[in-house]
Formats: C-alpha cells, structure tokens, sequence
C-alpha cells in the first residue's frame, strides 16, 4: 500500500523505558524521524496516567520493568480494558525477549507491532510505517464505528474476513465485538468459530465463550473457558470472562477464586482488583475485602479506571469496624473525585451514601434518617439501579443493627427484592448487602421465591396452551414489581406464541414500554459500573457522544 512521507513535526510520542540508556535511544530515534513532542516516563504508574489524560499519536513502551510486578504488556491490557487507548495510537512494544510466544502473545492482541532489541532506526520506521498501513486500510471500517453505524462497520469487517483482505484476522476480531454489541450473538458466535477453525487463536476461543455467555448459554460458556484455561493458563482475560460466568451462575465462591487469580496474573491491574475486592465484600469476607479495596483506592484512586463504587464499599467496611479515621479518607477521597467529575450524578449519589455512613458513625441518626427517606422515594424510579438498590439496603441495614429504624422500611426491602431479584446471583448480592442484619436478607431470598413462583405459574400456563393469560400474568406482574425478568419472560413467550394470542398487537405494545422503561439496564449481575467486557479489546473512537466507543475482541 502507497504511503506518503510523513511530517512527524505535529506529532505527540510517548516512551516508556525504565533503562535510561534505552530510553534516550528511543527518543533521538524519534526526534531524528521529525517527531514534534516526545514525553519520557520511567515508571508504568507515570505512563498510565499520562495515556488517561493525553492523547498520543506514537506509544512506544519496554515489556519488562525491573523491580515492577507489572509488564508493558499489561499496561496495554488494562489502557485497553478500560477505553483509554484511541485507534489512532500506535502502540510498539520494545522488549528483548524475542520468543515466539511473546510475539504471538502481541500480535493476538492486536499490538501495532513488537520491536526486538538491539534494534536500528530504520527497523523502528519500518515497525511505524507498517502500523500506519494498517490503521489507513481500517479506516473505513473506524470510520462507520466514529459515526455509531456498527451494523454497516460489521458489514465491512465481515466482507474483509470472508475475502481474506489485508488484516483479515484482526478485522474480524472487530466484526466479533460489533456483532456482540448490537445484539447479534449467534452471528458472532458462527464468525468466532470461523476464525478459530482459520486460525486457532486464544482470543477468538475467548470470544466463542463471550458470545455463548451473551446469550445466555452460561454453563455452555464456562465449559469452554475451563478447556481454554488448561491449555494457556497465563491468560489473564479468560480468568475474567470465567469469574463472570461463575458469577451469573451464583458461584460466588468460585467466582473469587477465578477473580483471585486474575488478580495474581497482573497485580496491577486495578479493574481486577476491583472485581476481586467487590466479590470478597459481597461474600462476606468483610476484613479481606477491606484490605483488597483499601490497597484498590491507594493504587487507583486518581486512574479512571477507578469505579467509585470501591469507595463506597470500603466505607461499609470501615463503619463496620469501627475506623472513624479511614471513613473520614473515603469522604475527602469522594471530594477529591467529585472536583474531577463535577457533572457525574452518579459520583454524587455515592457520595451520599458515604455522607450517610459518616452520619450514623457519629451518631447522628436523624441525619442518616433523613438520606435514606430521600432514597426511598425514588425506589421506583425507571432510573433506579441495582447498585442503588444494593447501596441503599445496605444504608438501612447498617441502621437496623443500631436498633434504629424507620417504620416503612420493610416494605422497601420488600420492593427492592421484587423489583431487582431477576436471579439467583442478583438475590445472593442483594443478601450480602443486608448481611449485618439478616431479617433485610431473609425478605430478600423470600421476594425471589416469589418471583420465581410467578414465573413457574405463567409457564405453565403456556405450556398449558394458554399463552396469552401467561403474558397478562407477567405483564400485570412485572408492571406492580418492575422486575426486569417477568418483563422479558412475558416479552419472550409474547414473541414465541405471537400467531395464537388474539390482541398480541396490545399485549406486545404495552410489554415493549415496560421493557423501554425497567429493562434497560441489563438484568445480570455486575460489579460496579461496567466498561469494556472481559475478554474485549475497547478501542475509543473519539466520537463526541458520551462513552461512543466500541470493544473488539
């Protein structure tokens, strides 16, 4: 492919070395090519931070810091998890372990290219040039991604894929993802095996487990997660996409075993440790996940990879035992967050709980009072979350071990539990955040017995040739809870049993408003706010519109 000569002067580079030595070569490199800024780092903490709150147009990073526990490697992996890397970046890794295994490794992450040392100028213009060509030959298929059109940026991909053209292979790690994103798993599942059968590679074995797990064939999922872990039991992302399965199967404990050891794999990732620590305080393990969300806040505080949710349950933790000064850190922590997101309700509403938490550590439970009625009048809110939920019940129970408690307060435990207990594992999360005062966790399990006995009723209704009585039973049912898994169940056998239902047109309308209204936030668990899916390479766009990025696998 023709390229033009570049005029590098415009140009931002960032290099990445803990050798100073290494790093001054990089750089007179590059300033010899035309590059107009270069900024140096020594440490992977200072290049993360850089790469959050700049934009680079070359990236050029060493795979092994002496005296780190982590690599180059998992820098990219986590700027990638957490859409931080634009596609516009070239991003060359510099290393001199050059194994096969290493190299493979990089290019099935879609790396822009690895650079072995000792190594020349002219070999390091090549690795960019190379880089270029393939980031001009994409740019039709980024292009409809930019303008949010992933249907016709799937097209592109696909026809790449089928016609064997330039960068097939990654383009159809792209289609994958886009394929997932708009809904259409099957689709991606058939192009995942597709590649698998070209070219057996980890993450398209990864993204046949992602798509399987998608559509809900969960246990099918892990499966295949369980083989491809036995065969590459170094790969960080198949922990993740396992504990996410464990975890929507209700197998808390295996599931923090699996985050445990992610967490273990690259110990500076903060995104895992945030799982890891959510997971431990949900279980139960109150101490532990103190000490995993305590080192999650020191190392990620000022990352945006930060979920602030960590804060808040760190909160819980040091209320539980007692450490006035540490909740007083989780209150100046959530000022200092605040100012950088001066727009986020949501870092607000956190806040709040925090404030509330605080309130009840002094003793003043009027004022405690008073944040949770506030809360409670917005339980039935379409905008009304699970992690409000969760929040929320956690806040009175904490005032229920106090002996203090507000007379409406059992029957909101009881409308949370029906609205948000959609599943086994939503229920046992719900149950965690009560735990300190079990009656809250009883009512709880007690709301999903009853959901599941309204669902068993309306299928057997069905099954019993009276569909359209089991979508009025759902329908009726899930408009009083709001639960999203009656609303979907009823839009389900509505959609299956369509030609014997007499007004299905009715029911149909009336099931599509619920769903638009209560069902847009997806009813599987999740810990903390969910960015790139595990397993997916996020590639921001730049687009304007908010979070307007897509992940590839």
């Amino acid at each position: 492919m023709a390229l033009p000569e570049d005029d590098l002067s415009a140009s931002q580079a960032l290099v990445i070395d803990s050798n100073p030595t290494s790093r001054s070569i990089l750089v007179s490199q590059l300033r010899d090519f035309g590059m107009g800024v270069i900024v140096q780092c020594a440490r992977l903490a200072d290049a993360r931070r850089q790469l959050e709150y700049r934009t680079f147009d070359v990236v050029l990073c060493e795979q092994h810091f002496a005296g780190e526990s982590s690599s180059g490697q998992d820098l990219l992996d986590d700027l990638r998890r957490n859409q931080l890397l634009p596609f516009s970046t070239v991003f060359i890794m510099v290393t001199a372990e050059a194994t096969y295994a290493k190299v493979a490794e990089a290019a099935e992450s879609a790396l822009d290219g690895y650079l072995l040392k000792p190594h020349k100028a002219t070999q390091l213009g090549e690795r960019l040039r190379q880089a270029r060509i393939r980031k001009i030959s994409l740019q039709e298929i980024f292009a409809a991604i930019e303008a949010e059109d992933f249907e016709a940026a799937a097209d592109l991909c696909l026809h790449r894929f089928e016609t064997k053209g330039l960068f097939w292979l990654y383009a159809a790690r792209v289609g994958a993802e886009l394929l997932l994103r708009v809904g259409k798993y099957a689709e991606a599942h058939t192009l995942y095996e597709a590649v698998v059968a070209a070219k057996t590679l980890p993450w398209a074995k990864l993204g046949v487990a992602r798509s399987l797990l998608d559509s809900g064939q969960t246990a099918v999922a892990a499966s295949t997660l369980e083989n491809l872990i036995s065969e590459d039991p170094s790969y960080a992302d198949a922990y993740d996409v396992m504990g996410r399965a464990q975890f929507e199967l209700g197998k808390f404990d295996q599931a923090m075993a699996t985050y445990k050891m992610a967490a273990e794999l690259t110990p500076a990732s903060i995104s895992r440790l945030q799982n890891l620590g959510m997971m431990t305080y949900y279980s139960g393990d109150r101490l532990e996940a103190e000490k995993i969300l305590d080192r999650t806040a020191r190392l990620g505080l000022d990352s945006k990879m930060f979920d602030c949710q960590t804060l808040v349950l760190l909160a819980f933790t040091r209320l539980e035992s007692g450490d006035r000064k540490g909740l007083q850190r989780c209150r100046d922590d959530f000022v200092r967050l605040i100012e950088k997101n001066l727009k986020s309700t949501r870092h607000q509403r956190l806040a709040d709980i925090v404030d509330a938490l605080s309130a009840i550590q002094q003793h003043q439970f009027a004022q405690a009072l008073d944040a949770v009625r506030a809360m409670i009048r917005s339980v039935k809110a379409a905008d009304f979350d699970f992690e409000s939920a969760s929040n929320l019940l956690a806040l009175m129970a904490q005032l229920a071990n106090k002996a203090i408690q507000l007379d409406e307060v059992e029957s909101v435990v009881d409308t949370l539990g029906m609205r948000f207990c959609t599943s086994r594992a939503m229920c046992e999360l719900l149950a965690g955040a009560a735990a300190v005062h079990e009656p809250y966790a009883t009512r709880i399990r007690a709301a999903h017995a009853q959901i599941l006995k309204i669902t068993e009723h309306a299928m057997s209704l069905s099954m019993g040739g009276d569909p359209q009585a089991a979508v009025k039973n759902l329908a009726f049912h899930g408009n009083a809870t709001l639960n999203g898994k009656l609303i979907e169940t009823a839009h389900l056998v509505l959609h299956r049993y369509a030609g014997k239902i007499a007004d299905a047109q009715t029911l149909g309308a009336m099931v599509q408003d619920l769903r638009t209204r209560f069902c847009s936030i997806s009813t599987k668990p999740a810990l903390g706010e969910q960015k790139r899916q595990a397993g997916g390479l996020t590639l921001r766009t730049g687009s304007a519109s908010a979070k307007a990025s897509v992940v590839a696998s």
